[in-house]
């Protein structure tokens, strides 16, 4: 993501930010040039401190879980990434971490929807549309058979997954290394993207049939074999999870899911721009971001700068003792994927 900055003293802010802890002046941001603006505290209506034009904010700015804002006679009272809720959390229930898991919820949606914005890609509303997209944030209760996963549109997300213990605690149940309220999101909206932009579109269904092999098999037999037998013992030389080689659908998922944590990972890098000079000398893992990666057609370039960046970033969590950020290992055959899905994206962009 993009370095943010004050638009009254220039300071950074973070994206999720709604104030300047600088100047003490309110921030919004405006999602049609992805901008963070700033507003005097002392003055009751939101006028923009550089373009003196009259804003409001999201109607959920109310709970602190948006800081996205919209132009004063806009009819909408939600924002852009708002409007795609259907169901929030229950934040009446006494001592119920609901309202916590589901601002945890909000921070990675919202990181999800500029990403997808800055892509490109439709993001209609399932509550306008029919095939529009929509996100559930929703309890268990009593019905143990809920999950997270997608169905026609619909995202469906546990609020438990918003409670980081709990999250962790299915991690390690599931055996993955890698489990975050991004992620998760990342991966259930390329099962809706795969029906947008693979789906109904014949020549293209083909290239992806003989690169992730072919969709039509069973689904739930797939998933029953795969939970009940494992992945494959050499899983890593084709797939970039265990979790991918279950099914077709979820192999474009979770390889989704990795363009779009590498794309975000060097539009970060660029923005800081991160060198990595390895006091050895090794070509392979020096590398200097000096681009957008939005802009570049060529996904081979993104990538080299994507390992050495993850290698140097993985380096400082385990100095700190912490686990890797991106314990993953990107072989040919996953490339030819990540590859696939950028000319696809690209194709549908222009």
């Amino acid at each position: 993501m993009k370095i943010f900055q004050c638009g009254n003293c220039n300071a950074s802010v973070f994206f999720e930010n709604y104030s300047c802890d600088t100047c003490g002046h309110l921030t919004g941001y405006r999602a049609t040039d992805r901008t963070m603006l700033a507003f005097s505290p002392d003055i009751a209506a939101l006028i923009s401190e550089r373009e003196h034009d009259e804003y409001k904010y999201c109607k959920n700015n109310t709970y602190k879980v948006c800081n996205w804002v919209l132009e004063k006679d806009d009819p909408e009272d939600y924002c852009s990434a708002c409007q795609l809720n259907r169901t929030i959390p229950n934040l009446s229930i006494p001592d119920s971490d609901n309202f916590e898991n589901w601002q945890h919820l909000e921070i990675a949606k919202h990181r999800l929807i500029y990403q997808l914005q800055k892509i490109g890609l439709p993001l209609a509303s399932k509550l306008k549309h029919e095939h529009g997209l929509c996100f559930d944030f929703v309890e268990k209760l009593n019905n143990p058979k809920l999950m997270t996963g997608h169905a026609d549109g619909v995202i469906t997300i546990l609020i438990r997954e918003g409670n980081s213990v709990l999250r962790e605690q299915a991690r390690k149940e599931m055996i993955e290394p890698y489990r975050t309220l991004v992620g998760h999101l990342r991966h259930e909206v390329g099962h809706y993207f795969w029906n947008v932009l693979v789906r109904d579109d014949a020549k293209v269904l083909a290239e992806y049939r003989t690169i992730f092999g072919d969709e039509s098999q069973d689904y739930s037999e797939a998933l029953q074999s795969y939970y009940k037998e494992g992945a494959p013992k050499d899983w890593q030389k084709s797939f970039i999870s265990a979790y991918a080689t279950s099914h077709p659908w979820e192999d474009w998922a979770e390889t989704w899911a990795h363009y779009l944590h590498i794309m975000d990972m060097v539009e970060t890098a660029y923005f800081f721009r991160l060198n990595v000079n390895p006091k050895f000398k090794s070509k392979a893992l020096k590398t200097k971001v000096s681009f957008d990666p939005y802009t570049k057609t060529n996904f081979d370039i993104i990538l080299r700068k994507c390992v050495p960046l993850s290698l140097a970033v993985n380096s400082i969590n385990r100095a700190m003792g912490i686990p890797d950020v991106y314990p993953f290992v990107i072989s040919p055959p996953i490339i030819e994927k990540l590859k696939f899905i950028h000319r696809l994206l690209l194709f549908k962009r222009n």
